[in-house]
């Protein structure tokens, strides 16, 4: 997961600009899904998190280093005042 703090007046084209983007996940081996959650309103604009699931850790690590990845995160272009700070990682593991 990677958390976005987006500015207050940004969150629709945010949810526009991951709407309509080329992901490049779609063929990507060990890839099972991903959603962009819109959480709660926070000092200066609102949380969001984009989900993946994947197989294995490998699956995801393979994914971070191709160049599909490359590529769709090159897209992820937003107006300047969008982001309120550097995007949050966050890795888990399923356990039950």
């Amino acid at each position: 997961m990677n958390r976005f703090r987006i500015g207050a007046g940004f969150e629709d084209g945010f949810e526009e600009m991951w709407r309509t983007r080329d992901s490049k996940l779609e063929g990507v081996p060990g890839f099972i899904e991903f959603h962009l959650l819109r959480g709660p309103e926070i000092e200066g604009g609102t949380l969001f998190v984009s989900h993946s699931r994947w197989e294995s850790r490998a699956a995801f690590t393979a994914w971070t280093e191709s160049d599909a990845f490359k590529q769709a995160h090159a897209q992820a272009r937003a107006p300047q005042g969008t982001y309120l700070g550097h995007p949050e990682f966050e890795g888990f593991e399923v356990v039950l």
